[in-house]
C-alpha cells in the first residue's frame, strides 16, 4: 500500500476542527521579571473523546513538531473546538513555515485557562483544559493522552468546523 493510497482513504473520514494550546514555561522560572514563555498553537483534526471516566481526551502530534517538543515538558494544555466561522483561524494555526505563534494569536480573542494558563478561543463551541497523562509514540506521531480539568460550552452558535477531503468544510 502507498502512503498516497492511505491518506486518499483516511480524507474520506470527515473530522472536526480544533485548536491545541499551551504556554511555554517562563524562561527563568525563578526570576519573577523574566518574560513568560510564548503562546503556542496548533490545528488538529486527530482528537477524540477517550473515556468519560476518568475524563480523557487524546491529540496526535506530529512527532518532533513545536507542539509535540512542547507538550513533553509542558503538561498543562487547552483544546478549543472550532465553530465553521472560525476557518481562518485552522488555517492562520495550520500554516507550514508560518510566522511566530505570538503574531498568530494578536488578532483573534481569547481567555487564559484558570487551569492551563493556555489560550482559549472566543466563541469556540467547547473548550477543554488537560493536564497529559500518558505520551505513547505511534509511527511519525505522538499519541497524548489529556485529563479534561475543565470543560465549558462558551458558544452555542454556529455549527462545527469539519475537515474531509483535504478541506475545511460546513456540516450539512
Amino acid at each position: 500500500m502507498s502512503n498516497e493510497a492511505f491518506k486518499a482513504a483516511l480524507s474520506r473520514l470527515a473530522a472536526g476542527v480544533v485548536l491545541v494550546t499551551a504556554q511555554e514555561p517562563p524562561l527563568d522560572p525563578d526570576d519573577p521579571l523574566a518574560p513568560a514563555g510564548e503562546d503556542v498553537g496548533m490545528t488538529a483534526t486527530a482528537f477524540v473523546s477517550v473515556s468519560l471516566d476518568p475524563p480523557l481526551v487524546l491529540v496526535s502530534l506530529r512527532e518532533g513538531s513545536r507542539m509535540d517538543d512542547l507538550l513533553d515538558e509542558q503538561p498543562r494544555w487547552a483544546v478549543s473546538v472550532l465553530t465553521e466561522s472560525q476557518r481562518h483561524i485552522a488555517g492562520r494555526f495550520a500554516m507550514k513555515g508560518r510566522i511566530s505563534d505570538r503574531l498568530l494569536f494578536e488578532d483573534i480573542p481569547y481567555a487564559r485557562g484558570e487551569a492551563s494558563g493556555a489560550p482559549l478561543v472566543g466563541g469556540a463551541l467547547a473548550t477543554l483544559e488537560c493536564r497529559t497523562e500518558q505520551r505513547i509514540a505511534a509511527g511519525d506521531h505522538t499519541l497524548v493522552i489529556g485529563r479534561v480539568l475543565t470543560a465549558e460550552l462558551p458558544s452555542a452558535e454556529g455549527g462545527p468546523l469539519m475537515y474531509f477531503r483535504g478541506r475545511y468544510r460546513q456540516l450539512g
